[in-house]
C-alpha cells in the first residue's frame, strides 16, 4: 500500500483493531461487502451475536438495501434492521485506491461476506489469492445465485428465479392455479442462515481444529433446494412430482386455512396421528377415527374432504378466538393467521422478547425481530439500528493505519465518504 495512504496520522493514537461488541462472537471481525439480501442478513445474524461487522457500501449509490421496502420521514427501515450492529464504511472497490484500502481492512478480518457476479473481485485485485497475502486465516463467503462454477455461474440471479427452479413456486398455489411465488425474500433469507452457519464451520475448522482459511462458495439454489423437501429423491426414485395441493398436504388430514365466523382464518395441522384424531373428535368426527385409513397421515390426505366436511362448519360457526381456546383446551394444533401487526401484541411474542426495542438516532424507539436464538451464558443482542452511510469511514480506517490526511484525500477524490 502506497505511503500515502499509509502515513499515521500523529494525533491519532496507534491503530489497533477495536471490536465495540459483546457476546460470543466478540473478537470476530467481518466485512460485509454484499448487498440484498442474503449477505448482509448473514452479517446481520453474526453481528448480533457479537461480531465486529463493517458494512462496506459504494460511496456514492449506497447499498441496494438502503432502497428497499417503505420509509418513514424519508428514512428506510428495513435498513435500520439489516444493517443493525454494523459500522459502515464507503469505499469505493472498484477503485485502485479503495482496493488497496480494502486489502489493508482484510488484512485485519476473519471473514468476508461477498456476492457480486463470479470473477468480479478478482476483476478488482481482490481475489482469494491476493486477499490471503497478508492474511491465510481469512474465509471468504461468496453467495451467489447459482454457484461460482457451472454452466449457470455468470447468469444474473435474484431469489425469485431461484424460488422458481427449486421446486418452490411449482409446490405453492391452489391445485388450478399457477405456481406461486413468495412475497418476500425467502431464498436468500434461508441462504443467509445457511451462510451464517457456514462461516462458523469454517472458522471451527480453523481455531479449534488449527485449520486454514478457506472459500465458501454458496449458491441461493442449493439451500433453497433442501428447504423443499425430498422432492428430488422422490422423483429419482418413484418418476413422480408432488403435484399444488393448496394449503392441504400429501402428508396429513385436517391441514389447512379455514375462515371463522369473524371473518378471520386459522390454520391446523395434524402431523400427528394423536393430534389428527382430537381434532375431529372435537369437531365432531370422532367416527372417523374408527376408519382403517385414519391410521396414517398419508391415508388421511387421501380423504381430506371427508375430514373437511366436519372440521370446515364447525370453524366458520365460531369466532377466532374460540376455536382457538377449544384447540388448546382439547391439546390439537391450531394458530391464528396472523399479519405483521398481530405479532406486536401477541403474549408469546413478548414473553419470549420475540421483538426487541431499539433506540434509532433518528426515528427514535423501533421495534424489530429480536436475535434469532437464546443462548444461556451469551446471548445475542442488538446494540443499535443501522447507520448513515459512511459514517464510521474515517474511524474504522484509523484502526489499519490509515491517517486522517489520507482520509481526506480519498474522500475528495471519491473513494470514500
Amino acid at each position: 500500500m502506497s505511503s500515502s495512504v499509509t502515513q499515521q496520522d500523529p494525533a491519532l493514537p496507534e491503530p489497533a483493531v477495536t471490536v465495540p461488541s459483546d457476546g460470543p462472537l466478540a473478537g470476530l471481525r467481518v466485512l460485509d461487502i454484499s448487498t440484498i439480501l442474503a449477505g448482509p442478513l448473514a452479517c446481520q445474524i453474526l453481528g448480533d451475536f457479537g461480531a465486529d461487522v463493517i458494512k462496506i457500501e459504494h460511496p456514492q449509490r449506497g447499498d441496494g438495501m438502503r432502497g428497499h421496502g417503505p420509509a418513514k420521514d424519508g428514512v428506510q427501515l428495513w435498513w435500520k434492521m439489516v444493517a443493525r450492529n454494523k459500522r459502515t464504511v464507503a469505499l469505493d472497490l472498484g477503485k485502485p485506491e479503495g482496493a488497496e484500502v480494502f486489502r489493508a481492512l482484510a488484512a485485519t478480518a476473519d471473514v468476508v461476506v461477498e456476492n457480486f457476479r463470479p470473477g468480479t473481485l478478482e476483476r478488482w485485485g481482490l481475489g482469494y489469492d491476493r486477499l490471503t497475502e497478508q492474511n491465510p486465516g481469512l474465509i471468504l463467503l461468496r453467495i451467489t445465485g447459482f454457484g461460482q462454477t457451472g454452466p449457470y455461474s455468470a447468469r444474473p440471479a435474484f431469489g425469485t428465479l431461484v424460488e422458481s427452479m427449486s421446486g418452490f413456486a411449482a409446490l405453492t398455489g391452489q391445485p388450478d392455479g399457477p405456481p406461486t411465488l413468495p412475497s418476500f425474500g425467502l431464498a436468500d433469507s434461508i441462504a443467509a442462515m445457511a451462510g451464517s452457519s457456514a462461516v462458523l464451520t469454517a472458522l471451527y475448522h480453523r481455531d479449534a481444529r488449527g485449520g486454514t482459511g478457506q472459500v465458501i462458495d454458496l449458491s441461493l439454489l442449493e439451500p433453497m433446494m433442501t428447504a423443499v423437501g425430498p422432492g428430488v429423491l422422490i422423483a429419482d426414485q418413484l418418476g413422480t412430482d408432488q403435484p399444488r395441493t393448496g394449503n392441504r398436504s400429501v402428508n396429513n388430514s385436517p391441514r389447512d386455512v379455514y375462515r371463522t365466523r369473524d371473518d378471520s382464518w386459522v390454520a391446523i395441522s395434524t402431523s400427528a396421528d394423536t393430534i389428527a384424531a382430537r381434532v375431529m373428535h372435537l369437531v365432531g368426527g370422532g367416527a372417523l377415527t374408527e376408519e382403517p385409513w385414519f391410521a396414517t397421515g398419508r391415508q388421511r390426505a387421501e380423504h381430506a374432504d371427508e375430514l373437511d366436511a366436519y372440521v370446515v362448519p364447525w370453524i366458520a360457526a365460531r369466532d377466532r378466538d374460540e376455536v382457538i381456546a377449544a384447540f388448546a383446551a382439547a391439546g390439537a394444533a391450531a394458530a391464528p393467521i396472523y399479519l405483521p401487526s398481530d405479532l406486536l401484541d401477541d403474549p408469546q411474542v413478548a414473553a419470549r422478547e420475540m421483538i426487541t426495542t431499539v433506540e434509532d438516532p433518528e426515528l427514535g424507539p423501533l421495534r424489530m425481530q429480536n436475535v434469532l436464538w437464546r443462548m444461556s451464558e451469551t446471548p445475542g443482542r442488538v446494540r443499535h439500528t443501522g447507520r448513515p452511510i459512511g459514517e464510521d469511514t474515517t474511524s474504522v480506517l484509523a484502526e489499519v493505519g490509515i491517517s486522517g490526511e489520507a482520509v481526506e484525500d480519498l474522500r475528495a477524490a471519491g473513494i470514500v465518504r
